[in-house]
């Protein structure tokens, strides 16, 4: 049987690794030259299954307002009057309440979870190198009433049995000794033992090379112009080469899937979130971090990266923008800066950005599309590379008509047409 995989992302990597496994005959196509080069190329460096969460929750709706005001801000929305944005927005909000935040993040968290499994599984299959710890990731609060809130979701993180520790600011400076000279800057903290910390474009750059060798096929600077599909049932794709003939097509395209699905008359509410990061030398690793720490109050992670620090954050709704203005890095470089200063020397950082694909609820769309054939694997959001060998794993049995390991009825497209 022969398989397409639209995106050679972190997403599209994973996706083709888990379908070769089971047999199948894997091509992947992508308009890069090579994996790796769009949205997984210098994100935050998180597999946090911990910190998986729905932006949509209850109170977000006023924190936005106010966040709209701040001067480093971690939300911004562009001025232009765009319909998808508008709409999208519309949508989340929808959300934004105690019982959708609850069965949202139950089912972010089971998929996260059950990732993070085949992840520490794919290590010790294939023996995969990407600069990974095993250190967690602590979520720091500066605030009282951020100690307070996070009340709800250590009840989740309870529920679902994740391991976690609540930290009093002494015993932060324990655990990640570079901010002891900052430490009266927070009033506690929640670490999530069970996070990891990696370089993504190395993951995908390694597990490239593993998929070629058990057979993975692939097909670079390929411009995807459309799926050809005929009563209601996929034929392949048509790229500039061409229409090439499949049984399957999975589409792992991110915030570039919905157009493309747009024309089989598939509406998904997928938006292109935009982030920034930065990456700069560890010049002092008393004052760097040991894995990441996530500032609650701007939503910048930063994470240890071997002889490295990345940080990355901000959502901006602005389409699908990629300039990258030096106003719109200052939250991520202000919270570097705040913390971690006296670690690295921000005038040789490197800077970037990227589009995540965001749903309203949070969850990706993983399964069947309704057109025989074409299978979705995208929407990730923040958390494409924390759920990519999850939801990889969960499409493959899809297709190949195996039981899914965790509940898979609400991952599809179906659920927005409940």
């Amino acid at each position: 049987m022969k398989i397409c995989v639209l995106g050679a992302g972190v997403v599209g990597l994973t996706t083709a690794y888990y379908l070769v496994k089971k047999g199948f005959q894997v091509t992947v196509i992508d308009r890069q030259p090579g994996v790796a080069l769009e949205t997984s190329f210098a994100n935050a460096g998180q597999i946090s299954p911990g910190y998986s969460a729905p932006w949509a929750a209850p109170g977000i709706p006023l924190k936005a307002i106010k966040w709209l005001m701040q001067k480093h801000a971690p939300l911004r929305v562009s001025a232009e009057p765009e319909i998808k944005k508008i709409s999208w927005m519309v949508k989340m909000l929808g959300q934004c309440n105690n019982d959708a935040y609850s069965v949202n993040k139950s089912r972010m968290m089971a998929l996260a979870e059950y990732s993070r499994d085949q992840f520490i599984s794919l290590r010790k299959d294939i023996g995969i190198q990407y600069q990974d710890g095993q250190g967690g990731t602590l979520q720091l609060f500066r605030k009282e009433e951020q100690v307070d809130a996070a009340e709800k979701d250590i009840k989740v993180l309870k529920a679902l049995g994740v391991p976690h520790e609540v930290l009093t600011p002494d015993q932060i400076a324990q655990v990640e000794p570079g901010l002891r000279s900052v430490i009266d800057k927070f009033k506690g903290g929640l670490r999530l033992t069970g996070d990891e910390t990696g370089d993504c474009y190395l993951f995908c750059q390694s597990l490239k090379e593993t998929c070629e060798e058990i057979g993975v096929t692939f097909q670079f600077n390929s411009d995807i112009k459309s799926l050809s599909t005929q009563a209601n049932k996929l034929n392949g794709v048509i790229t500039e080469q061409g229409l090439q003939a499949f049984d399957s097509v999975v589409v792992c395209l991110g915030s570039y899937s919905k157009e493309l699905l747009k024309a089989c008359d598939i509406d998904i509410p997928v938006y292109p979130v935009k982030g920034y990061s930065l990456t700069v030398p560890i010049l002092d690793t008393a004052y760097a971090p040991i894995s990441t720490v996530m500032d609650e109050t701007y939503k910048v992670a930063v994470t240890r990266l071997g002889d490295r620090i990345r940080a990355a954050g901000t959502a901006e709704l602005t389409g699908y923008n990629l300039d990258l203005p030096k106003s719109r890095t200052e939250t991520i470089s202000h919270v570097v800066n705040d913390l971690f200063g006296k670690g690295c020397d921000l005038s040789e950082a490197e800077y970037w950005t990227g589009l995540r694909p965001m749903t309203p609820d949070g969850t990706p769309v993983v399964g069947a599309s309704g057109i025989d054939g074409l299978y979705l694997n995208t929407g990730h959001g923040t958390l494409g590379w924390t759920m990519s060998c999850g939801s990889a794993a969960v499409i493959a049995d899809i297709i190949a008509g195996d039981e899914t390991q965790i509940n898979s009825q609400d991952l599809s497209v179906k659920r927005y047409k409940k």
